[in-house]
C-alpha cells in the first residue's frame, strides 16, 4: 500500500518537474535572467518548490527508516550510539583544545566574539582530528588487506 502511494507521489512530482522545466526552457535564458534582475522569480519558483518537496520527502523517509532500523536491530543501535559518542567526544576535545582568538574578526553584524572564535577553532580542530582518524583507518585497512593475502 505504502509502495503504491510512494510511486504515485513520485510520478506526480516527476510530471510537475518536467512541466515546470519545459516552461523554463520555453522562456529562454535571457528572459529569465532579465526577470530575475528585476526581482521576478515566478518562472523558477514552481520547480524550486517541487525540488524542496522532493528533498523534504527523501529526508523524512531516510530519518524514519534509519530510526526504525535502529530500534529493530539492537546490535546496530549499540554501534550507532558508540559512533555518536565518539563523535561527541571529538567535538568536546576539540572545543577544549581551541582557545578564543584575541584578534577581532569583522562579520556582517559587527565583530566576532571570543566564543564565536572558539567555536570556529573547535570546528577546524574537529575537522583535522577526523581527517587524521579517517586517513589512519584507510591506511590500517589497506595494510591489513595486504597482510591477509
Amino acid at each position: 500500500m505504502l509502495h503504491k502511494i510512494l510511486k504515485i507521489v513520485a510520478a506526480i512530482l516527476s510530471v510537475l518537474g518536467i512541466v515546470f522545466l519545459g516552461r523554463i526552457i520555453a522562456r529562454g535564458d535571457d528572459e529569465i535572467k532579465a526577470a530575475a534582475l528585476a526581482g521576478d522569480t515566478a518562472i523558477v519558483d514552481p520547480i524550486a518548490i517541487v525540488a524542496y518537496i522532493t528533498l523534504g520527502l527523501v529526508l523524512l523517509f531516510v530519518v524514519v527508516f534509519v530510526v526504525k532500523n535502529l530500534f529493530t536491530n539492537t546490535a546496530g543501535l549499540k554501534n550507532t550510539l558508540i559512533g555518536v559518542g565518539a563523535f561527541v567526544a571529538v567535538l568536546i576535545i576539540s572545543y577544549m583544545l581551541s582557545g578564543g582568538d584575541p584578534m577581532q574578526y569583522k562579520m556582517q553584524d559587527g565583530f566576532a566574539t571570543e566564543g564565536q572564535s572558539q567555536l570556529v577553532g573547535a570546528g577546524l580542530t574537529a575537522f583535522y582530528i577526523l581527517i587524521i582518524v579517517a586517513a589512519v583507518a584507510m591506511i590500517f585497512s589497506g595494510v591489513k588487506k595486504v597482510i591477509s593475502k
